[in-house]
């Protein structure tokens, strides 16, 4: 098969994989958000609204998938790569959204408890997780990529989510202690805040131009200050364009700038074997072209140091 060819149907399988997950937690969202109401459960309805932060997350990844098709343009030089970031950065305020409406709801009915129909909640919450162990199935087929990890991590804490309101069901329908269903509340707020953050933090950084978390600068500086023929390094940035796709770019001072084609060869396959970095853009420069603005240098004989105040 062409590369080409085998890129189409890889996206096309990629996006497919997200179609029926999405549509299994859409639908039930909806019931569960009509059974929270029924039964007066206030951890159903939490339970709904992470099922909501599910779907969109599986949509995003859908769309993601289907936009990094489209090629770079005139107007975006990198295509649509960073369609998927912004999704996440809008799932994730609509999230902080329903965990203050939650929280608030919650305190309000701790101090003062409301009947709760535990049966109806064992019911939905059972099919739930149900539904959350097919997610987990349909999504765990095929190559473990990104969008499909965050998808799983998504689904992953909803289980945990829907065993919370089981959970609160239980206890009603033996006990009676209606306080528990805004206890519950709470943890599942708890849980969707934690997600929700990591979330906001990683697109955040994205769209800061931040270097990636498993990169360090240092080492990718070191790293080029040792490829023959380089004596200096600096003016070294290391972003993302998407959590998978690296971009790098970095003036190197060389003696021998007919020597420029070889180091930027051996450079360039360096990154990509060691890094995973393959947006790369080397500048060459000849000793004494360094501008004042340079903030770290990294040298081939002595190691990183700093540069001018």
């Amino acid at each position: 098969m062409a590369p080409a060819a085998h890129s189409h149907t890889q996206h096309r399988h990629q996006r497919s994989r997200f179609v029926l997950p999405l549509v299994l937690t859409a639908v039930f969202a909806v019931v569960e958000f009509g059974g929270g109401l029924w039964s007066g459960s206030l951890a159903l309805l939490g339970d709904a609204g992470h099922m909501i932060s599910d779907a969109v997350a599986l949509g995003v990844a859908a769309v993601a998938a289907s936009l990094a098709r489209r090629p770079p343009g005139r107007e975006h030089s990198y295509g649509w790569q960073r369609a998927e970031v912004i999704g996440a950065l809008l799932n994730g305020v609509l999230m902080l959204a329903i965990v203050v409406t939650l929280v608030v709801e919650a305190v309000s009915r701790l101090l003062a408890p409301r009947e709760v129909a535990a049966e109806a909640v064992i019911a939905i919450a059972v099919i739930g997780m149900a539904v959350n162990v097919a997610c987990i199935a349909l999504l765990g087929r095929g190559e473990p990529d990104l969008g499909a990890r965050a998808a799983l991590l998504h689904v992953s804490a909803d289980l945990a989510s829907s065993f919370a309101v089981l959970v609160t069901g239980v206890v009603i329908h033996f006990t009676g202690w209606f306080p528990v269903d805004p206890i519950l509340s709470l943890a599942i707020g708890a849980l969707i805040l934690v997600s929700t953050q990591r979330v906001l933090r990683d697109a955040l950084h994205v769209l800061m131009e931040g270097v990636p978390p498993a990169m360090e600068l240092t080492a990718i500086g070191q790293a080029l200050a040792t490829v023959p023929g380089v004596t200096e390094v600096h003016d070294l940035h290391v972003w993302s364009i998407t959590p998978g796709s690296i971009a790098l770019s970095a003036h190197l001072e060389i003696a021998d700038l007919q020597r420029w084609p070889v180091i930027l060869t051996e450079a360039s396959a360096m990154l990509q074997t060691r890094y995973g970095i393959g947006h790369v853009t080397l500048q060459p420069e000849v000793p004494g072209w360094r501008g004042a603005a340079v903030v770290r240098v990294w040298r081939g004989d002595s190691g990183p140091r700093s540069g001018l105040p």
